[in-house]
């Protein structure tokens, strides 16, 4: 990994974590005063990073952390609609037990955190979403797809829906990875494909509820969202 992958690999967690929340600055000078770096690998990074959607460049001011509105939220949900089913496909013919056995562990950890819904769980549970589909993502074993999700679908961070989930559509997700776990071991892909379009369509019905109730209690206010699934 050069300099320059590692700035980027550090920034992109750090938006995907809230520590540069939409609208604040990347600062050159501060990244490489902490990382102990020229600004060479810094700014090659932020291109990167513009390039790939995370970061904006405004003019004499740097890197603004972009901000998603509720359009480009529902842009995300039509493009993983057709693309993330036929990752689920892909994998139903090519996991093996390894596989399958670490994406039914992490399913046993989510249903064990919304039962025990201790502070932090949500977090934990979105955490462990993450690692769940980027392991089935693997087991699909395309390269060409996982380049495309990873442009598309992580930008608007993904990890922070699990906080406008009602208790009903928690345990929906929950079931929905459960039911994936039953298609992937019986090598069935349509089976597969339709479990993970259902999934993604009830996060969408999540985000777009969740919104309407945010529009109707500030009707004036700006209407942005950066959450998927």
């Amino acid at each position: 990994m050069t300099a320059a992958d590692r700035v980027y690999q550090i920034i992109r967690k750090r938006i995907l974590d809230g520590q540069y929340p939409p609208g604040s600055y990347v600062r050159e000078a501060a990244i490489g005063q902490e990382l102990e770096l020229s600004r060479t690998p810094i700014r090659e990074a932020l291109r990167r990073l513009v390039s790939d959607g995370w970061v904006e460049a405004i003019p004499h001011h740097g890197a603004q952390v972009v901000s998603w509105t509720q359009r480009d939220v529902e842009e995300v949900f039509e493009l993983r609609v057709l693309l993330e089913p036929q990752v689920a496909r892909r994998a139903a013919s090519r996991i093996d037990r390894a596989q399958l056995d670490k994406l039914e562990s992490l399913a046993e950890r989510m249903e064990e955190l919304c039962r025990e819904m201790g502070e932090n769980a949500l977090e934990a549970i979105a955490v462990l979403n993450d690692d769940y589909h980027a392991r089935l993502m693997a087991a699909a074993g395309s390269p060409r797809l996982q380049r495309l999700l990873e442009t598309i679908v992580q930008v608007p961070v993904s990890r922070r829906s699990y906080h406008h989930y009602t208790q009903e559509e928690l345990a929906g997700s929950m079931n929905h990875h459960r039911e994936l776990l039953r298609a992937l071991d019986a090598g069935d892909g349509d089976w597969a494909a339709s479990v993970m379009r259902a999934h993604l369509l009830a996060a969408r019905a999540a985000q777009l509820r969740f919104a309407a109730c945010v529009k109707e209690s500030h009707p004036w206010g700006r209407q942005e969202s950066r959450d998927t699934s």
